[in-house]
């Protein structure tokens, strides 16, 4: 009886394994090749075990593992201006509260006393974030005219206060809407897009922010010599960025950059004028791409059926999951609902229809968001980006109120609020 009594007491701590027996370094080594149920598995093992397995370091290492190191930074800067003031960022934890993200908080951060000189409410333009500022060009606005301005807000360190827009350009390049731009490095990309006569470019363009003492914020544009061959003229269509170097164009739906050579697109107008709820992945891989169906039913997604859309963005964020918000269905009634999309509960090696029939994966590819806090407007062809840090989410302009037929303009209005969405609750 005291021998089983012993044996039972050594492989609860886990003297009897030899597993037990390996350096520290070399079991973190292990953990960080493992998913994260099997990491919680192996902390039930034992004391030792589970210190290990629930150690700051080691889960600040699976969040650069599966986020990227640019968004962990990110999100550390943050905290060390805010919140944390250098204190240590419960990792654990806030891996369990991305992944089990159940809603957003939306503030206005528009100027409520009209004292500063604001862009004109927009849609179909483009937003960015680069070099710690808002850049903001373009779009169409009423009457179907386009505009030919550029407008930058410095964000710095500041990500939850009220922006002064600085209109830093005008013209170049020439006015438009539909048109994309997409952040390579520190530098702007901007393609196509339709003018005010309904003319259809092809041009790309170069941007570029610098932040000068004595003159503050500025911004050049160049026109950027592409040879002979180059993507026919269009407006209206999707972009993204792969790897940090490519420029991806595809028409008419949102196209999203989700990590590595992968990019995901999601909805737009089919070519009967309906609007469409797949999912399709893009992947280069030595240069070649790939497009890859992800079938699914939408009877199978608690409210799947308010899926369909265009006119929505589709936003990157901390996590390395893509936020869907707002855009407008087959009758162009506007929405203002959040999903989120993990990309990652797909199996992408292996996509069967058997597999994504199963409603246990459906529930954790899609998921409708609370919002809390500020009540925007339903809205479609606004314009969204993040932070560096995917935390953040900044959503400006768009078409706002009223059903709209898609020959009558009444009840159509531009919006020009800048929202701030952020994750809740984070720490």
């Amino acid at each position: 009886m005291a021998e089983s009594s012993s044996s039972t007491s050594n492989i609860n701590n886990g003297s009897t394994s030899p597993i037990a027996n390996l350096a520290q370094d070399h079991l973190f080594s292990i953990l960080l090749r493992l998913p994260v149920d099997s990491i919680l598995s192996f902390a039930m093992t034992c004391k030792r075990f589970r210190s290990l397995a629930s150690s700051d370091t080691l889960w600040e290492s699976i969040c650069r593992r599966d986020w990227g190191h640019k968004q962990v930074d990110a999100f550390k800067y943050s905290c060390n201006q805010y919140q944390m003031m250098m204190m240590t960022v419960p990792w654990m934890r806030l891996y369990r509260q991305v992944t089990q993200l159940e809603s957003v908080s939306c503030r206005n951060i528009s100027d409520a006393d009209g004292d500063l000189v604001l862009p004109n409410p927009r849609a179909s333009h483009s937003l960015n974030f680069v070099s710690n500022c808002l850049v903001l060009f373009g779009g169409g606005c009423e009457g179907g005219r386009h505009l030919d301005d550029t407008w930058v807000a410095y964000v710095g360190n500041d990500f939850q206060g009220m922006l002064k827009w600085q209109k830093v350009n005008s013209g170049i390049p020439s006015g438009r809407f539909g048109h994309t731009c997409v952040v390579i490095g520190d530098c702007l990309v901007l393609f196509g897009g339709i003018n005010d006569r309904g003319n259809r470019h092809n041009d790309t363009w170069i941007g570029q922010i610098a932040c000068h003492e004595n003159l503050g914020i500025t911004l050049s544009w160049r026109l950027l010599d592409v040879g002979s061959i180059a993507p026919p003229a269009r407006g209206a269509h999707a972009a993204c960025c792969i790897d940090n170097r490519k420029m991806v164009i595809h028409a008419g739906h949102s196209l999203t950059c989700i990590g590595g050579n992968r990019a995901v697109l999601f909805g737009g107008r089919g070519v009967g004028y309906e609007v469409l709820n797949d999912v399709w992945f893009l992947d280069v891989y030595e240069g070649f791409f790939k497009w890859v169906p992800i079938p699914y039913e939408l009877q199978n997604i608690p409210a799947g059926f308010s899926l369909p859309r265009v006119g929505h963005s589709a936003t990157l964020i901390l996590g390395g999951r893509v936020l869907i918000y707002g855009g407008e269905d087959s009758a162009r009634r506007r929405k203002d609902d959040f999903w989120v999309l993990d990309t990652k509960a797909i199996p992408f090696t292996s996509v069967r229809q058997s597999m994504l029939d199963s409603r246990g994966l459906l529930l954790n590819m899609w998921k409708r968001l609370r919002a809390e806090g500020y009540k925007p407007n339903c809205r479609s062809f606004h314009r969204a980006c993040p932070d560096y840090s995917g935390r953040y989410l900044y959503v400006f302009g768009g078409m706002v109120d009223g059903l709209v037929q898609p020959a009558d303009t009444s009840g159509l209005r531009f919006d020009g609020r800048l929202l701030l969405v952020e994750l809740v609750p984070l720490l």
